[in-house]
């Protein structure tokens, strides 16, 4: 199945975006193979994600999907299919996500990289199973190891992109957007991000605060919006009206139970951390 999203890019012009929909259309069917592939893939997540690939157990899977080990290896083929299926569907379901925030026709370009900015920022705040799946195939394709990777990058990463890149070069044209190179524009409104919660544990250190507590995420998300407002926008009045919009309309989510992980699995042990 083939899933089409529509990015107006102005009034004479758009792009669409085909991207398959990957195993996540499993959950659209009814019928009784579709739903034990489905439980099948969730109980998979979750083990993979806190156990990595190596230290998965396909008993634990079958037992918290409620299948049988033979269901397993029918619809799958190997444990390794298993794990492809569901780094998968959970990447697919992110770029959706994405994708959808980057075709909201009502907002501008600015509005739509700044959007598009903050809800990486909650991603990384609560998709937990997600982050640490990314971060374990980056440590096997480092390693040579991932067959996944490039999968995930040709479905996820490639129309995310393409699209961003488009936007950019819309705002600046537009004179909304100041005229920089749209990769470093990413790489600024997103990279950020990454680096906050990958350094966590030492900003706790330096700061004397835990850096992932409730009131300290809610001033690095305005902090987050208040900086593009003001950095990528020509006029940088106008970013800030529109960094207190969505900030205002965009409510903060809720923590997981735990507090916030990132690289929680043991197939990244030592990268992540976890608030109190």
């Amino acid at each position: 199945m083939v899933k089409t999203f529509v990015i107006n890019m102005s009034e004479n012009d758009k792009i669409e975006i085909e991207v398959e929909t990957g195993v996540s259309d499993v959950e659209e069917s009814p019928d009784r193979h579709a739903e034990k592939k489905t439980r099948l893939l969730k109980a998979a997540l979750t083990e993979f994600a806190a156990e990595g690939l190596a230290g998965a157990r396909t008993d634990r899977i079958t037992g918290a999907a409620g299948v049988n080990k033979a269901a397993l290896y029918y619809y799958f083929g190997s444990k390794e299919g298993l794990y492809e299926a569901a780094v998968e569907m959970s990447a697919v379901q992110i770029r959706d996500s994405s994708l959808a925030v980057l075709a909201d026709e009502a907002a501008t370009p600015g509005e739509k990289l700044m959007r598009t900015a903050l809800n990486h920022f909650d991603r990384i705040l609560t998709q937990r199973e997600f982050q640490s799946l990314m971060q374990q195939e980056m440590i096997r394709l480092h390693k040579g190891e991932s067959k996944t990777a490039e999968t995930i990058v040709k479905k996820v990463f490639v129309p995310v992109i393409k699209v961003y890149e488009a936007l950019v070069r819309e705002g600046v044209a537009t004179g909304e957007l100041i005229a920089v190179d749209w990769l470093q524009m990413h790489l600024a409104s997103l990279g950020a991000n990454v680096f906050y919660f990958l350094s966590a544990p030492v900003f706790r250190m330096i700061l004397d605060r835990d850096p992932l507590e409730r009131t300290e995420l809610v001033a690095r998300r305005w902090g987050l919006l208040e900086f593009l407002g003001q950095a990528i926008f020509c006029d940088r009045g106008r970013g800030l009206e529109l960094a207190a919009k969505i900030f205002a309309d965009t409510p903060m989510p809720e923590i997981p139970a735990g507090g916030v992980c990132l690289g929680q699995g043991k197939g990244t042990k030592g990268l992540g951390t976890k608030g109190q």
